[in-house]
């Protein structure tokens, strides 16, 4: 018999690395543009290089933890309202098949500490990631699912995803034109 809670630290792990993969690309980025803007000299006088790098480090490190947990809580909720509606599992059998995708997550985290010093890797490589977890997930899901039920859940998630992101984009750029109108014309 298999311990059903044997990869339970997963998703703590998989959150941890990603954080301090993009925390670690965010303190190199900061400390180029404090150093550009005559900031670093002044940040130096108070902490050694190796502390405001460390400093910084914990800051954005623990800033991406929160953003992966809630992006994580999101896509859960999602998915698992996705399954209420069009699975046919009333067991909970296809929960406990796609929890072995965190395994999929654990690897691209992996994965990023190759991308360490790009952006473009970095977020490459998490939606590289989430795209293999999310095939993954529909094809182990497929047998607990009919045809139109798996397009349901398909068109469910696509759609649900898409109006929040449409959402997000939409408020960014308000604020940013907001921001941008409130600045005084020379």
């Amino acid at each position: 018999m298999r311990n059903p809670y044997l990869f339970g630290y997963l998703p703590f792990l998989t959150i941890s690395l990603f954080s301090l993969t993009f925390g670690v690309y965010m303190v190199g980025t900061s400390t180029a543009f404090f150093s550009k803007i005559g900031l670093y000299a002044g940040m130096r006088e108070f902490l050694t290089d190796t502390q405001l790098r460390l400093f910084l480090l914990i800051i954005y490190a623990l800033a991406f933890f929160m953003l992966f947990s809630a992006l994580k809580l999101i896509a859960e909720t999602i998915h698992e309202t996705a399954m209420l509606f069009f699975s046919k599992d009333a067991v909970g059998e296809s929960y406990n098949e796609a929890k072995s995708g965190n395994l999929i997550y654990f690897f691209g985290a992996l994965a990023s500490v190759a991308g360490i010093q790009s952006l473009n890797i970095l977020i490459g490589v998490f939606l590289v990631t989430t795209f293999i977890y999310f095939v993954y997930s529909v094809f182990m899901l497929s047998k607990y699912l009919t045809v139109f039920s798996t397009i349901g859940l398909l068109v469910f998630e696509i759609l649900v995803w898409g109006v929040l992101l449409s959402v997000f984009i939409y408020i960014i750029l308000k604020l940013y034109n907001g921001i941008l109108a409130s600045l005084p014309v020379t």
